[in-house]
């Protein structure tokens, strides 16, 4: 597993528009939650998928209990689930969206067979990364020095 280059992520986290993010959280503190509301406020359209929630309401959207209860349109799919979980995940999106560009898996999840089954149709996948920290990163909206540079940089 390499990082892709930088062009290869800009070029992905521009063309997508409809997210499943799968294993969100409806707890505020958890990263799955505020990653996907990150990116719903970027612009994407986010597709909950949590079968513990499946009905419920997060970010404007019903939970979805599986990706195939997802609409179609979907294009890239998050994962926030062990890499074990991986396969039956990429099985099922592979199957279900006729649109599907990208595979993403976030930081500390990754399945190098179930990545190759993707590629091999024609599906860019990232493994390892976060594509809340890969947008602030490449579209320059990383804060330098912490959470809030302000009182930081007043303390200095």
């Amino acid at each position: 597993m390499t990082r892709p280059p930088d062009t290869t992520l800009k070029t992905i986290l521009e063309r997508t528009k409809t997210i499943a993010v799968v294993g969100v959280s409806m707890n505020e503190i958890r990263p799955s939650y505020y990653v996907a509301r990150y990116l719903k406020l970027k612009g994407y359209r986010i597709i909950p998928v949590n079968p513990g929630h499946a009905g419920e309401t997060l970010f404007g959207e019903t939970i979805r209990a599986t990706l195939a209860d997802c609409p179609p349109e979907v294009d890239m799919v998050d994962i926030f689930r062990r890499s074990d979980a991986v396969p039956a995940i990429v099985d099922e999106a592979l199957a279900v969206f006729p649109n599907l560009k990208t595979i993403w898996m976030q930081i500390g999840v990754s399945h190098a067979q179930a990545a190759e089954k993707a590629r091999a149709q024609g599906i860019d996948v990232i493994e390892n990364l976060c594509p809340k920290m890969e947008y602030q990163r490449l579209f320059g909206e990383l804060r330098m020095g912490g959470i809030n540079t302000g009182i930081l940089s007043s303390r200095l």
